[in-house]
This record gives C-alpha cells, structure tokens and sequence, in this order.
C-alpha cells in the first residue's frame, strides 16, 4: 500500500521585529502517516501550524528538519526526483478564486498539467480534457471546458481545481481548507467529491480544517495541532468522543450543535406566539 509519511517535521521562520531578528517555530515536530484510500484530517485554529505542514507536504516550503518520505523513500529535493513526486502529491488550496488564472479557459488550466507531466500529448490531450471534467462531475464537458473561471460558481471552480491537481495522475491530495471559502450550501458537495475520489480512486487525502465537524465525518484519522504542536491524534471517533488534550475539549465546545440550535429556535417561537 502506498504511504505518505511525516517524521518529526519542523518549520522555523527568521523573524524581524525593529533592530531585533528572532526565530519563530510555526511547526515543531510533527509526525503522522497517509495511506491512499485513507483521509487524514490536520485539525486546528488559525496559526496552529497546520496550513505550513500542508505546504512542506507539497515543496512549497522547505522544512528546517525532518523527513516527508513517499513510499518509505526519501523525496529528492530537486531536479527529476522533485518532478516524480509533484507528480504523484499534488495540492488544492483555499481560494478558488485566486488559484485560477482569470485570462485562460477551464480547458487551459487543465491541458497544460497534462501536457508538463507528460499524461497527454497531441490529439489525446482534450479527451484527457473531458475525463478529468466529468471525474469532478462538471457536466456536460465540453461546456465547462470553454469556460473561464468568473463564469463558473466558487464550488465549480474548486472542482476545476481538484481536476487540475488530479491530472497529472496524482495518488495523494493535500486539501488546505477546501470549502472554507465556499457557500456553506455547496461545502458539502465538494468533501462528498473528495470522499468518493478517496474511495473510487483509492486516492490518500490529507484534509486541512479547523471544523471538527467535517473532520469526523469525512476522515479516518484526526491529527489536532496547536501552536505548532501535535496534542492529540487518533481514530476520528476516538478524538471526537473521548478527546484527552484541553485544547481538543476546547476546540469541540465551541463547535456549533445543531440539536441546541433547533431547541433555541423552538423556544424563540414559542415566545413569538406568546407575545
């Protein structure tokens, strides 16, 4: 089976404040395994260091120590050792609006990771086009392949994204906060994507978030972090219904209950009807 594998991963950061250089440790040791057909959640507030390990993950940043190995190898840090494994992790950000160029068609974004990884070529590359469109359920392909992205919704869009990250035949996805940016009312379609091409595709998906929530219902395993620390991971259960760390406890106190909510609504009518 393949794996993705994290080893006591650390990030530090050169600092400036006045006269004064400082450094500052935004991920301190961090260690967990990805293994395709699974989904790992890294679960934390904003500067909890989750977003910089997604990063390292895909050679966007260069960790101060530690390992990422794929396959129980070592990746190489430049040249064709990099090129193979870019071609097998690939990364969805936040922002759908910002991750597509504005000036080139749907079809662009996705013939050119094709073409540069060596999938497609020739008269192969618009079938390849369309395959990829309906994997993320853009309908009817060629439609959506003449598209540019302001005229697609932010939930298309960030299915154009997962197909670009999908071309060059990737077997891990780091998803970093996939639908925080998304309408609420097509948040759940994009993680159901992801489930299904994590089920379907046999696909290792590593999802950042700060919700608890989706974290439970759409991973295997919880990786919680705070201020740069792993303080608690397990089985999404386990850490859900019985967390140990305070800042797990805290993390789940403040997430909404939709049971509360509805017996709030109930008694805000109640007291509608009474008045």
């Amino acid at each position: 089976m393949s794996t993705l594998e994290v080893r006591n991963l650390v990030k530090e950061f050169k600092v400036r404040d006045g006269l004064r250089r400082s450094t500052l440790r935004a991920v301190n040791d961090v260690s967990f395994t990805l293994s395709a057909g699974r989904t790992v959640a890294v679960v934390g507030e904003s500067g909890s260091g989750k977003s910089t390990v997604a990063r390292m993950i895909a050679q966007l940043e260069t960790p101060t120590s530690g390992e990422i190995l794929l396959d129980d190898a070592a990746i190489g840090r430049r040249g064709r050792a990099l090129a193979d494994y870019r071609h097998q992790v690939q990364m969805v950000f936040q922002d759908p609006f910002a991750s597509l160029n504005p000036y080139h068609s749907v079809e662009h974004h996705l013939a050119r990771p094709l073409k540069l990884h060596g999938v497609a070529r020739g008269k192969d590359v618009l079938p390849a086009v369309y395959g990829l469109l309906e994997r993320v359920n853009l309908t009817p392909a060629p439609v959506f392949a003449e598209k540019r992205p302001h005229e697609m919704s932010g939930g298309q869009r960030q299915r154009i994204a997962i197909a670009r990250a999908l071309a060059p035949g990737a077997r891990f996805l780091v998803a970093d906060e996939p639908v925080s940016m998304l309408d609420v009312s097509i948040r759940l379609g994009v993680l159901n994507l992801l489930a299904r091409l994590q089920r379907e595709e046999n696909l290792g998906v590593l999802y950042i978030t700060h919700d608890l929530a989706t974290a439970r219902h759409f991973s295997d395993e919880i990786v919680v972090m705070y201020r740069g620390d792993v303080v608690e991971q397990g089985p999404s259960d386990e850490v859900i219904l019985d967390p140990q760390h305070d800042y797990t406890k805290t993390l789940l106190a403040a997430a909404p209950e939709p049971s509360r909510h509805g017996r709030l609504r109930d008694e805000v009518r109640a007291e509608l009807a009474a008045g």
